[in-house]
């Protein structure tokens, strides 16, 4: 089954830009970088040459003896079965942190040779830029941040005539019963899997939930191994700790990260540094408070407040050994677990429409508190998420008085509607609502 990603339209626009840099592309592991840019290569090139230098260490020979592109260029012909043609192949640089010379390289071929193709990835690519002090070629290159399959993306291919219909509407007019109710049971199975591609794959291709759980469970053990592969030994059993805290973190009902849940007597100062790596290996999204919700929020953040959700609401699921099915009976009681799952499913539908930045939340002294505040072109948006049909509270409405913002958002499984500048969307809907603001 093949998963259409909509990170190849924008290697597209990138392919025809007139002053193009190297891409350097970025994302967590498993979410499916070297198929995008393989598939890339195969449908708009006449030729597609992969230098992997993990896999093949004698690549990195072609970068240690000079910084010429054309000389590299001339060493690299030796290792491709296919001609390096300029605007006809492109050329993946992949693993390249196991190489500095080649990343160093992005920066010459930019400067003397921008007429070639390239599209640089690594796993843990933050991690071990900073591990290995490499030097960054900062604007030399063009960050392209690649996130877990979406809701839009699995929905394409799980129910093609939903996601037609979806894609057809216009205004936040009220939905069909039975369009809303396929939306929520796709929603809720893509909850189950999340959007790890092979385990999106297993869920789509009913290979049972032991195959998925299996998937998701290996994937879990390999981010294991790169905390030991990559993190200072003496980081690894925070960084270990603070993973697995996550469950216990969300199961909260303010959700607010504390310290002492990692573990007992535990300080900031000493698991800062955990937090960090798993931010740079793009598995967690921190997410601060703010004093007050103003142009730019950056300003108003609270450093040492803040919540943690996983990159994925599969892996979340996984690490809390949540039964899928759970998931899919709507009157299932997991208090406040259901609510996490629905923030971080939530969250993940809006961390490729912010272009990778995290929101903000809001949570002021009293009882009110409202999960995301999104900096949206001029806009402060407050958004609420809600799980399922409970929609009680009202942190949001003491947010509008006091603050009355042009728009607001509340994600849950009610119906379609505009009251006013409240938008109550579907949360299935996350990835299409900001055309209604």
């Amino acid at each position: 089954m093949i998963i259409k990603r909509d990170i190849i339209d924008v290697f597209k626009q990138w392919k025809d830009k007139p002053k193009r840099k190297p891409i350097l592309l970025k994302g967590a592991r498993q979410i499916g970088k070297t198929w995008a840019m393989e598939t890339f290569g195969k449908e708009c090139f006449e030729y597609c040459a992969k230098f992997d230098f993990d896999r093949q260490p004698d690549v990195k020979s072609a970068f240690q003896v000079t910084k010429d592109p054309q000389r590299i260029l001339k060493e690299l012909a030796f290792y491709s079965d296919v001609p390096l043609i300029a605007g006809k192949t492109l050329l993946i640089f992949d693993e390249i942190q196991e190489c500095e010379e080649a990343f160093n390289s992005l920066k010459y071929f930019c400067e003397e040779a921008p007429e070639y193709h390239i599209i640089a990835a690594g796993s843990l690519l933050d991690v071990a830029v900073k591990k290995r002090r490499m030097t960054v070629p900062v604007g030399k290159v063009e960050v392209v941040r690649m996130f877990p399959v979406s809701f839009k993306e699995f929905l394409r291919v799980s129910d093609e005539k939903t996601f037609g219909y979806v894609e057809s509407l216009i205004a936040p007019t009220r939905l069909p019963e039975i369009v809303l109710n396929k939306l929520k049971t796709e929603y809720r199975r893509y909850m189950i899997s999340g959007g790890m591609p092979d385990a999106v794959v297993a869920l789509l291709e009913n290979q049972g939930m032991q195959a998925l759980d299996h998937i998701l469970q290996g994937i879990l053990d390999l981010d294991e191994l790169d905390f030991a592969k990559y993190a200072e030994p003496r980081e690894i059993p925070r960084i270990h700790a603070i993973w697995h805290s996550l469950p216990s973190q969300l199961g909260k009902q303010n959700r607010k990260f504390i310290y002492k849940v990692v573990k007992t007597g535990a300080r900031s100062k000493d698991y800062e540094d955990a937090l960090l790596w798993l931010e740079d290996a793009g598995m967690i999204y921190r997410i601060n408070n703010i004093t007050k919700p103003s142009m730019p929020l950056k300003a108003y953040e609270e450093p040492d407040a803040f919540k943690v959700y996983a990159c994925d609401c599969g892996l979340l699921r996984r690490l809390a050994n949540l039964p899928g099915n759970i998931i899919m009976d709507s009157v299932a009681n997991y208090t406040e677990f259901k609510g996490a799952l629905a923030e971080n499913a939530v969250l993940q539908s809006l961390m490729p429409m912010m272009g990778g930045q995290t929101p903000n939340y809001w949570s002021p002294e009293s009882k009110a508190e409202v999960e995301f505040v999104i900096q949206w072109q001029d806009e402060i948006i407050p958004v609420e998420v809600k799980a399922e049909n409970c929609v009680s509270g009202r942190s949001i409405t003491v947010y509008d008085q006091e603050y009355h913002p042009k728009s607001r958002i509340r994600f849950s499984f009610l119906n379609l509607q505009r009251n006013g500048n409240l938008l109550s969307c579907p949360s299935p809907l996350a990835e299409w609502c900001w055309k209604w603001i």
